[in-house]
């Protein structure tokens, strides 16, 4: 066996190692945060283009400002906030 190869085998379990302990520690905060990351940026965007869906909620002015910054995620967005939910979709956000 070449020092290379040991050196492979070393690298692998170190990293199985290493997604193992972030399995075990860090894994479910990670998915919660970044459910709320998502769900806040749904709220931020719905306040700053709610008219697109009815809901006038700021003056067009900053609306249009900050649109460039949105545009990517606009239509994802709308798609999402559109979308018809049932009792059985709020359970398994929780």
């Amino acid at each position: 066996m070449k020092s290379s190869d040991f050196l492979i085998i070393i690298r692998r379990y170190c990293r199985t190692l290493r997604q193992v302990l972030y399995g075990f520690t860090t894994y479910e905060m990670d998915v919660s945060l970044r459910k709320e990351k998502g769900t806040l940026n749904q709220y931020f965007t719905m306040i700053l283009f709610g008219d697109l869906l009815g809901l006038p909620l700021l003056p067009p002015y900053y609306t249009l400002r900050l649109l460039p910054y949105i545009y990517p995620e606009l239509k994802a967005w709308k798609r999402s906030m559109l979308r018809e939910r049932d009792l059985m979709d709020k359970a398994t956000d929780l």
